[in-house]
């Protein structure tokens, strides 16, 4: 084997005894002619020719002949940058497009701890829900209405929400933070309204029964209608706020949606399916829900510090006549709850009755009056399912080997520390 020493005495050797004369090699000449082009020229040359449609040429016109002061206008491109003192809930006239400097900083808050617990339907088991409700003897008659009148009232009152939320209530509330959180909440909804049709569609059930509640079952038919009634006018392409009446009426609506709809129509449905998975019955079902929960909570708490601003910046519109209106619209919300738990609890079930279910509504009715500020109706009414307040806090540990933690959140938002 040679090494490199071997080599360099090997070449030397051959090099000093052999001594060759040099090989003359025939010179030969190769003419190229190569073109001289300037940097201007050369890519002209070597681009190929582009033919141009008369689309693009109408199109290049349309550019230079572009006039900018309708963008500027609606920009307010001549009014400077945004100061926090020029934001305001309602009627702002300041850019809406310029987030920052931000004024609610518990709005985008909210939008943060919104994306951070992402979850989607598909994620929870509903294997043992399946056989349960397929089995002859898994549930009384009883549950089964208290499960198919929740998911027909629950899959169209989101529906409701969503479309309250992006026909209305973006366009109108002025607040570019705001606006974050409101797309989240469309967002959520979107979710929820999806989270009822997989559990439809994971049963079986007849999708058209189901989905027609609101029109054929009357307990479902009211609330829904009750709902539409604050969203109509406000849904009009050519409403606009501005003037005492119309403020108030787009008031009127968030209190409907916030307080109501989604703060008291939504809480004799949850106990009854929560209360259905404490008792590991309908459990994937019932996770689903405590997920809805855990974001319907922090929707009403959104509307509430909505209703409590509007109300700070425009003072005049709270007078006593707002107030009569509000505490009614609570109060009605309230009783047409109440029908809706003794219809689909005409018998003790669940460790609950339609009685028990009207002092809770009536705790929960309280709770939304003195939130935005008026007196209590119902004294002396306490919470008898206190069980619920626990599961609306969501902190609560699970078994991992049972199921998922409920204070589920995307990847990017854990704490590792």
């Amino acid at each position: 084997m040679l090494n490199w020493d071997d080599y360099g005495k090997e070449e030397n050797t051959i090099t000093a005894v052999s001594n060759p004369e040099p090989v003359k090699v025939p010179e030969i000449k190769v003419e190229v002619e190569v073109p001289v082009m300037t940097d201007i020229e050369a890519p002209a040359r070597q681009a190929k020719p582009i033919e141009e449609g008369s689309r693009a040429k109408i199109a290049r016109e349309a550019i230079k002949n572009l006039d900018e002061t309708a963008g500027n206008e609606e920009l307010d491109g001549g009014m400077g940058r945004v100061q926090v003192d020029e934001k305001m809930m309602i009627n702002c006239k300041a850019d809406l497009n310029q987030l920052v400097p931000m004024k609610y900083d518990w709005a985008w808050q909210k939008y943060l701890d919104g994306s951070a617990n992402h979850w989607m339907p598909q994620e929870v088991n509903m294997t043992s829900d399946i056989v349960l409700w397929k089995s002859e003897d898994g549930l009384t008659e009883d549950e089964r209405t208290i499960v198919k009148r929740n998911l027909g009232f629950f899959s169209t009152a989101d529906s409701l929400v969503a479309n309250n939320l992006v026909l209305a209530l973006y366009r109108l509330i002025t607040n570019p933070e705001c606006r974050q959180y409101i797309l989240r909440q469309s967002l959520e909804e979107a979710i929820h309204t999806h989270a009822y049709q997989y559990c439809i569609e994971s049963l079986g059930m007849d999708e058209g029964e189901i989905f027609n509640m609101y029109r054929e079952i009357p307990c479902v038919a009211r609330k829904a209608s009750w709902g539409l009634k604050y969203t109509q006018e406000i849904s009009d392409p050519d409403f606009k706020t501005g003037t005492v009446e119309t403020d108030k009426q787009l008031l009127k609506n968030l209190i409907a949606f916030y307080c109501v709809l989604e703060g008291i129509f939504f809480y004799c449905g949850f106990t009854q399916i929560l209360s259905m998975g404490r008792r590991n019955k309908m459990t994937g079902t019932s996770e689903q829900f405590q997920y809805i929960l855990r974001d319907e909570s922090m929707h009403v708490n959104f509307g509430i510090d909505v209703i409590n601003q509007i109300k700070i910046e425009n003072p005049h519109l709270w007078d006593e006549e707002m107030k009569n209106e509000a505490a009614q619209m609570i109060l009605e919300g309230t009783e047409l709850e109440i029908m809706y738990a003794r219809d689909t609890m005409p018998r003790g079930v669940l460790g609950m009755n339609a009685a028990m279910m009207e002092e809770y509504l009536k705790f929960i009715a309280n709770r939304r009056l003195t939130q935005i500020g008026l007196d209590e109706e119902f004294k002396g009414v306490t919470n008898p399912f206190p069980w619920m307040s626990e599961i609306i806090d969501l902190r609560k540990e699970k078994n991992f080997f049972e199921t998922r933690v409920t204070e589920y959140q995307v990847g990017g938002a854990l704490n590792w520390e």
